[in-house]
């Protein structure tokens, strides 16, 4: 019987082991999901900001990357960045009040790639070319010529 017993605790404290990994992986850090994109945008707009969406897919790695890599250092250095995500059933506040989930804004905005990166200004406005997908070596560049348009914009 305390051999069975001791496979058990040995197998349980296994598994424990292992899969205390996969569950740190799991917790991506997420970037801000806005209760009020109104609101969020008129935020952004007071800094002479643009605000940054980015459309997210959970467990999409090259959301990751877009995310980690690239908007949180932006978001850190103080730019409006939020995120609305692929079938979230989440709601938020449209620009103009509109209450909609996460996923039906995504299809609102005609939103198919994840991740993809919006740059808004005054009345939710596009102010700069989308940024679809997240497979570049470029991307970063991509990114700041995009942010330079968008700002240049909001501060016209």
């Amino acid at each position: 019987m305390s051999g069975d017993r001791t496979r058990r605790q040995l197998v349980a404290g296994l598994a424990a082991w292992c899969v205390a990994p996969m569950a740190v992986h799991a917790a991506d850090v997420q970037l801000p999901a806005p209760a009020s994109l109104a609101g969020a945008l008129a935020a952004a707009l007071a800094r002479a900001q643009p605000l940054v969406v980015m459309a997210s897919l959970q467990g999409c790695p090259f959301c990751k990357i877009a995310r980690e890599h690239y908007l949180m250092p932006e978001l850190a250095a103080g730019l409006p960045v939020v995120q609305i995500d692929f079938r979230d059933q989440r709601t938020v506040r449209d620009f103009d009040g509109t209450t909609r989930t996460h996923d039906a804004l995504i299809k609102a905005w005609h939103v198919s790639v994840a991740p993809t990166v919006l740059f808004f200004g005054r009345n939710g406005r596009e102010v700069a070319e989308r940024l679809t997908g997240g497979d570049s070596d470029f991307y970063g560049a991509y990114l700041e010529a995009r942010l330079q348009q968008a700002r240049t914009a909001v501060r016209s």
